[in-house]
């Protein structure tokens, strides 16, 4: 039996959330807010971020990214998949309070530059490293929600020197895949498929994301109906497809062992996209734990009543938590 187009989109950009990144705007669907269909576009870097927004020369491009606090350690973090660094609002003043806290738009998203660029997860590690340079830090704590922290690990195996901890917040990199199934992922997600996505289930796949969805949510869903018209929008889907095969072409649950930096893991338990419902089905609780078990200095926290985007839905869990884990180590 042949499946409508309409559906097998669907099914896909279903399936590609589950991969474990922060795909919240491509799919189809019903918009829970007709006052979002009226909102102006606007370019990336018009987005209102709540913070000033820096620039640094990296390489041949620019890193966009909020500095705040002063305090004698840096805490480096980096947003999942589709994301940017509004990701981390409700975390930055608490820490800030204690560390030094720089949140980066990877190259590709937000503010930083985006082209034809590898979008590995080699090069942001090696991005991430001369942003350092630039900033005259010489190690910093890398925390990394999904895609970021599948890019915090990778950094940590290949940039030791330069990750003094980690925290990882629902990690892709923990749940394996066959290579059928990465082969899929790639086959499907092109940049058509996302520049062409219609606006109404933004909402939708936003919800997906979290267990209760927090008010302070809704800015996600009016930036990224507003970023559709900016000028190198088509060079944002470029990032997203290219971080798809990243994310499946370098797995790292098979190095975890040779992480020996203190890392602290963070799920929420009622994590909707790890592991994969289509493809594995079973419980976020057994992936955290068997990742957190090959790390040699690892230790997990389970949120309970939280989704994925466990950082932005339990700050008042999350932030306390990393301050003591900070502390300790």
């Amino acid at each position: 039996m042949k499946t409508a187009p309409t559906t097998r989109i669907r099914l896909a950009l279903s399936l590609l959330l589950f991969i474990g990144g922060m795909l919240v705007t491509l799919s189809t669907g019903c918009s829970s807010n007709a006052n979002f269909y009226h909102l102006p576009p606007l370019e990336f870097d018009q987005v209102d971020y709540q913070y000033p927004v820096e620039r640094a020369a990296v390489r041949n491009l620019e890193v966009g990214y909020i500095d705040v606090g002063s305090g004698p350690e840096t805490l480096i973090l980096i947003h999942g998949l589709g994301s940017n660094a509004k990701a981390w609002l409700r975390n930055i003043s608490s820490w800030g309070e204690e560390y030094r806290v720089i949140a980066v738009d990877l190259p590709g998203y937000g503010y930083s530059s985006k082209g034809d660029y590898p979008y590995s997860l080699s090069f942001y590690g090696q991005v991430l490293t001369e942003l350092l340079d630039g900033l005259e830090i010489s190690e910093a704590t890398f925390v990394g929600h999904s895609l970021g922290g599948q890019i915090a690990l990778v950094t940590a195996l290949e940039h030791p020197e330069r990750v003094s901890k980690l925290v990882l917040f629902a990690p892709a990199g923990f749940e394996e895949f066959t290579r059928g199934e990465k082969q899929w992922f790639k086959n499907v997600m092109t940049v058509e498929l996302v520049r062409d996505t219609p606006v109404r289930g933004i909402a939708e796949n936003l919800h997906a994301n979290f267990y209760d969805t927090p008010v302070e949510a809704e800015f996600m869903i009016a930036d990224r109906i507003q970023v559709r018209g900016a000028s190198d929008f088509e060079d944002y889907c470029y990032a997203v497809t290219r971080n798809v095969a990243a994310m499946v072409d370098d797995p790292v649950f098979s190095r975890l062992e040779q992480i020996s930096q203190p890392t602290l893991v963070v799920f929420g338990k009622n994590d909707g996209l790890i592991p994969n419902p289509y493809l594995h089905g079973g419980y976020t609780q057994d992936v955290a734990e068997k990742g957190v078990a090959a790390l040699p200095n690892g230790e997990l926290e389970i949120v309970p009543e939280c989704g994925h985007f466990v950082q932005f839905e339990r700050p008042d869990v999350v932030n306390p938590l990393v301050l003591e884990f900070l502390r300790r180590n």
